[in-house]
């Protein structure tokens, strides 16, 4: 939201009130509160009749900063609030001749005592300032007020995040409102909104307000990050970090650490679409299909219909199309599929469920006491006030007798068009439930499945979220087109989500609406199996392949099973996700932050630590993409090129940019035909280009908890191998490496067979059993 007219006038209407001087502080214990009158004080009689802004530094981590900043203190602090993990954190509090000192482990905040303003620095070096002028609080003349605060944005700096979000990639001269809508992927709407972006210069910044929360990154003010609340008052946190890497892992800390997904929901899911005709039939023949054509399918999603026209939701099959579905979904479940299910959080008028929940008061309502109604997506729908413990239980209810049926997970959709004017059963604010709705919606749903299906099981599919649903994976990017730009800007928005503290990220292989061609559908074929959780579904046409052509099928099967022998790597990385807050599929800047041309790039990530990738956005097969500096070698052909530069190439619709990092130990697993397995079991180690000097190392998990740590050690023409934890047989594969003359083992009890194994000088590709 705008308040200026150029940078010398103010918008009409608006009143921008900004502290002048730091006039008196305070510092209990473990807090420092400043106090800044709006106009400088140089007699007694300037403190009367003047508005003075509070605000309070605090430390719920190290390494963060809290500022909360209060016009009155008196106003009601109505609920729903973000949930935040918080530490007892001993910050230093000290002063100098210029500044008050709050500090917390290397982030600190300078409170100037001459004027207003405040520097926040990490181990001496500045992040960013609030000058004077910047923070203010705004009243209008229809008697709103708001709270507003800018931080610098310095020469070079480009912010990231604010959720999943379509539009560019880096966020600088972009207005955006965090405020979830249902507006596919083709605008500046999105689904996940999230009031937290991150610099590239090691610090990020959570706005905590579930409400809206307007932006202008650069937008406003060319070298501000401004963002404003309605209200009396201001929260937000500064988070550093070296790397942002470590930014991401201690706001996931506050906010919450993704889940660990279950093993299975990393294969392929396939959907009997949504508008298409289906049955039982329908859903049997694609998938024989599939095994027919040998491709491996994880789990079967049947998407709305499946419910009753008119009826969303009942939680009932549709008896003309699924006369027997718990027989079916046995069927189903002998082929050795997990059963997905489509629910949101609505209930039509025509479903059996509306009367009962009307009754018991499960329902959102209006200030008339009525149910809150309207016919937007079903007719006279009403929408489930999940602030109501008893409505809670009653729609778990409706769950649960899906998971005694055979159902292994929810779909969740929708929980983007939620209303300001209704009212809750907990007298929740309605504004600040509008997001928030989305974190209560999908935490009943996922804590359901961890209740009956238990913690490592639990998953579900959702389209909505705010701030604090990365706990609750996995989510997708919504509709977007079939069509390459609408590729590119889910890679984008996926990218955007990422930034923003979500671990796992999908999309709809080939776009929902409307039919892809059988290249594009091909291309993104490629692109949907390289992230992290890769879903087949449409809107008015199914997604099998041999619909497109039989090479489709082709490429489905080869990436399928690619993704199935690279889930050793995978799972290690969501081990990563879940236990640190790093996500899986990575933005370059994520992983070379020193790498300046990493800052802009949108259509290339890193899937983990050490595989690039680089989907092909171009009928002709081209794709221009960029190798930071090292050594890669190309997964699939063993071709090693050197990085620092810009490459353009085309590709077969069997192959894309698919490279390794130097210094890395790839595991490969040796199972193709489904994801969840032993990975310590025959796991091969690729160990590539590993310098002189330098290391590399892999950790393996299974689901049980058993893992395995491999460590590899080069000192000339030397490599030192390193096995630690479960002890099973494994291999390593020197690939495209320089000669060595000797390969040792350093851990006797991991040596399984062979010993003492010395390639020759030439060979390039050494094969070493332990």
């Amino acid at each position: 939201m705008k308040f200026s007219d150029g940078y010398w006038l103010t918008r009409d209407g608006y009143d921008i009130n900004t502290p002048k001087e730091a006039y008196d502080h305070r510092i209990d214990g473990r807090s420092l509160t400043v106090y800044g009158p709006v106009k400088a004080i140089q007699k007694r009689g300037d403190t009367l009749d003047t508005r003075m802004l509070t605000v309070r530094f605090s430390s719920p981590l190290e390494d963060v900063i809290r500022v909360q900043v209060f016009h009155f203190k008196g106003r009601i602090d109505n609920k729903p609030g973000f949930e935040l993990r918080m530490t007892d954190v001993k910050p230093l509090i000290t002063e100098d001749a210029e500044a008050l000192i709050f500090q917390s482990g290397s982030l600190s905040v300078n409170v100037y005592k001459n004027g207003w303003g405040y520097q926040f620095s990490r181990a001496g070096r500045k992040l960013t300032e609030s000058s004077p002028n910047s923070l203010a609080y705004i009243t209008t003349e229809d008697g709103r007020t708001f709270m507003r605060e800018q931080l610098d944005i310095g020469v070079g700096e480009t912010i990231y995040g604010l959720g999943e979000r379509f539009a560019a990639f880096v966020k600088n001269g972009q207005s955006v409102d965090i405020w979830n809508k249902d507006g596919g992927t083709s605008t500046e709407q999105a689904y996940k909104n999230i009031p937290f972006y991150l610099s590239n210069r090691g610090y990020g910044v959570f706005v905590n307000h579930p409400e809206l929360v307007s932006y202008e990154i650069g937008s406003e003010v060319v070298s501000k990050a401004q963002f404003s609340v309605e209200g009396e008052s201001l929260d937000y946190v500064i988070i550093a970090g070296g790397e942002p890497k470590d930014v991401l892992s201690r706001y996931a800390q506050l906010t919450g650490k993704p889940a660990l997904p279950p093993a299975w929901s990393f294969g392929l899911w396939l959907s009997t679409s949504f508008t298409t005709d289906y049955s039982e039939e329908t859903v049997t023949r694609f998938i024989d299909g599939m095994k027919e054509r040998d491709i491996p399918l994880s789990v079967f999603h049947f998407d709305c219909f499946w419910m009753k026209e008119f009826e969303w939701c009942n939680f009932e099959w549709d008896e003309r199309f699924f006369q027997q579905p718990q027989a079916m979904l046995s069927r189903l479940k002998e082929k050795g599929l997990k059963i997905c299910v489509w629910i949101n959080p609505y209930i039509a008028q025509k479903s059996k469920l509306f009367q009962e929940g009307k009754e018991n008061g499960y329902f959102l309502k209006n200030d008339q006491g009525d149910v809150w109604q309207w016919d937007r997506w079903q007719a006279g729908m009403a929408i489930v006030d999940f602030t109501n413990p008893k409505a809670r239980d009653w729609y778990c209810s409706k769950l649960e007798h899906l998971l005694n049926m055979g159902v292994d997970c929810f779909k969740t959709d929708f929980g983007e068009r939620i209303p300001v004017d209704a009212v809750y059963f907990d007298g929740s604010d309605p504004e600040k439930m509008h997001n928030y709705y989305s974190f209560l919606y999908n935490k009943t749903v996922f804590d359901l499945l961890k209740e009956k299906r238990g913690e490592q099981e639990a998953v579900v599919f959702a389209r909505s979220a705010t701030a604090g649903c990365q706990q609750f994976p996995v989510h997708w990017g919504g509709d977007c087109f079939a069509s390459y730009d609408s590729m590119a800007e889910s890679l984008r928005g996926g990218l955007s989500l990422s930034l923003s503290g979500f671990g796992f990220w999908s999309h709809d292989i080939g776009g929902f609406e409307s039919t892809a061609s059988a290249d594009l559908y091909k291309r993104w074929t490629a692109f949907g199996l390289l992230s992290t959780h890769s879903r087949l579904h449409g809107s008015e046409s199914y997604r099998v392949p041999w619909l497109f052509d039989e090479e489709a099928s082709d490429v489905m099967r080869y990436f399928v099973k690619l993704k199935h022998r690279l889930m050793p790597y995978l799972y290690a990385a969501a081990y990563e996700a879940h236990k640190e807050g790093i996500p899986v599929m990575r933005a370059m800047l994520l992983e070379f932050p020193e790498d300046r041309t990493c800052d802009w790039l949108d259509r290339q990530y890193m899937l983990g630590g050490s595989l690039l990738v680089a989907p092909v956005f171009q009928e002709n097969g081209a794709v221009s993409y960029y190798l930071p500096k090292g050594t890669w070698t190309h997964l699939l052909t063993g071709k090693e090129t050197e990085g620092g530069e810009w490459k353009e190439e085309q590709y077969g619709y069997m192959g894309l940019p698919l490279f390794v990092r130097e210094n890395t130990l790839l595991p490969l697993g040796n199972v193709s035909d489904r994801p969840d397995y032993d990975y310590l079991d025959g796991v091969t180690f690729c160990l590539y280009h590993l310098k002189d000097g330098c290391s590399a190392e892999q950790a393996v998990y299974n689901v049980n908890g058993e893992s395995m740590t491999i460590r590899a050690v080069r000192n000339q023409n030397t490599i030192t191998v390193n096995s630690t934890g479960v002890q099973k047989k494994w291999k390593l594969i020197l690939r495209n490496h320089p000669p060595v003359s000797s390969v040792i083992n350093g851990a006797a009890e991991a040596l399984q067979e062979g010993t003492g194994i010395r390639p020759k000088e030439e060979q390039r590709d050494v094969v070493i059993f332990f």
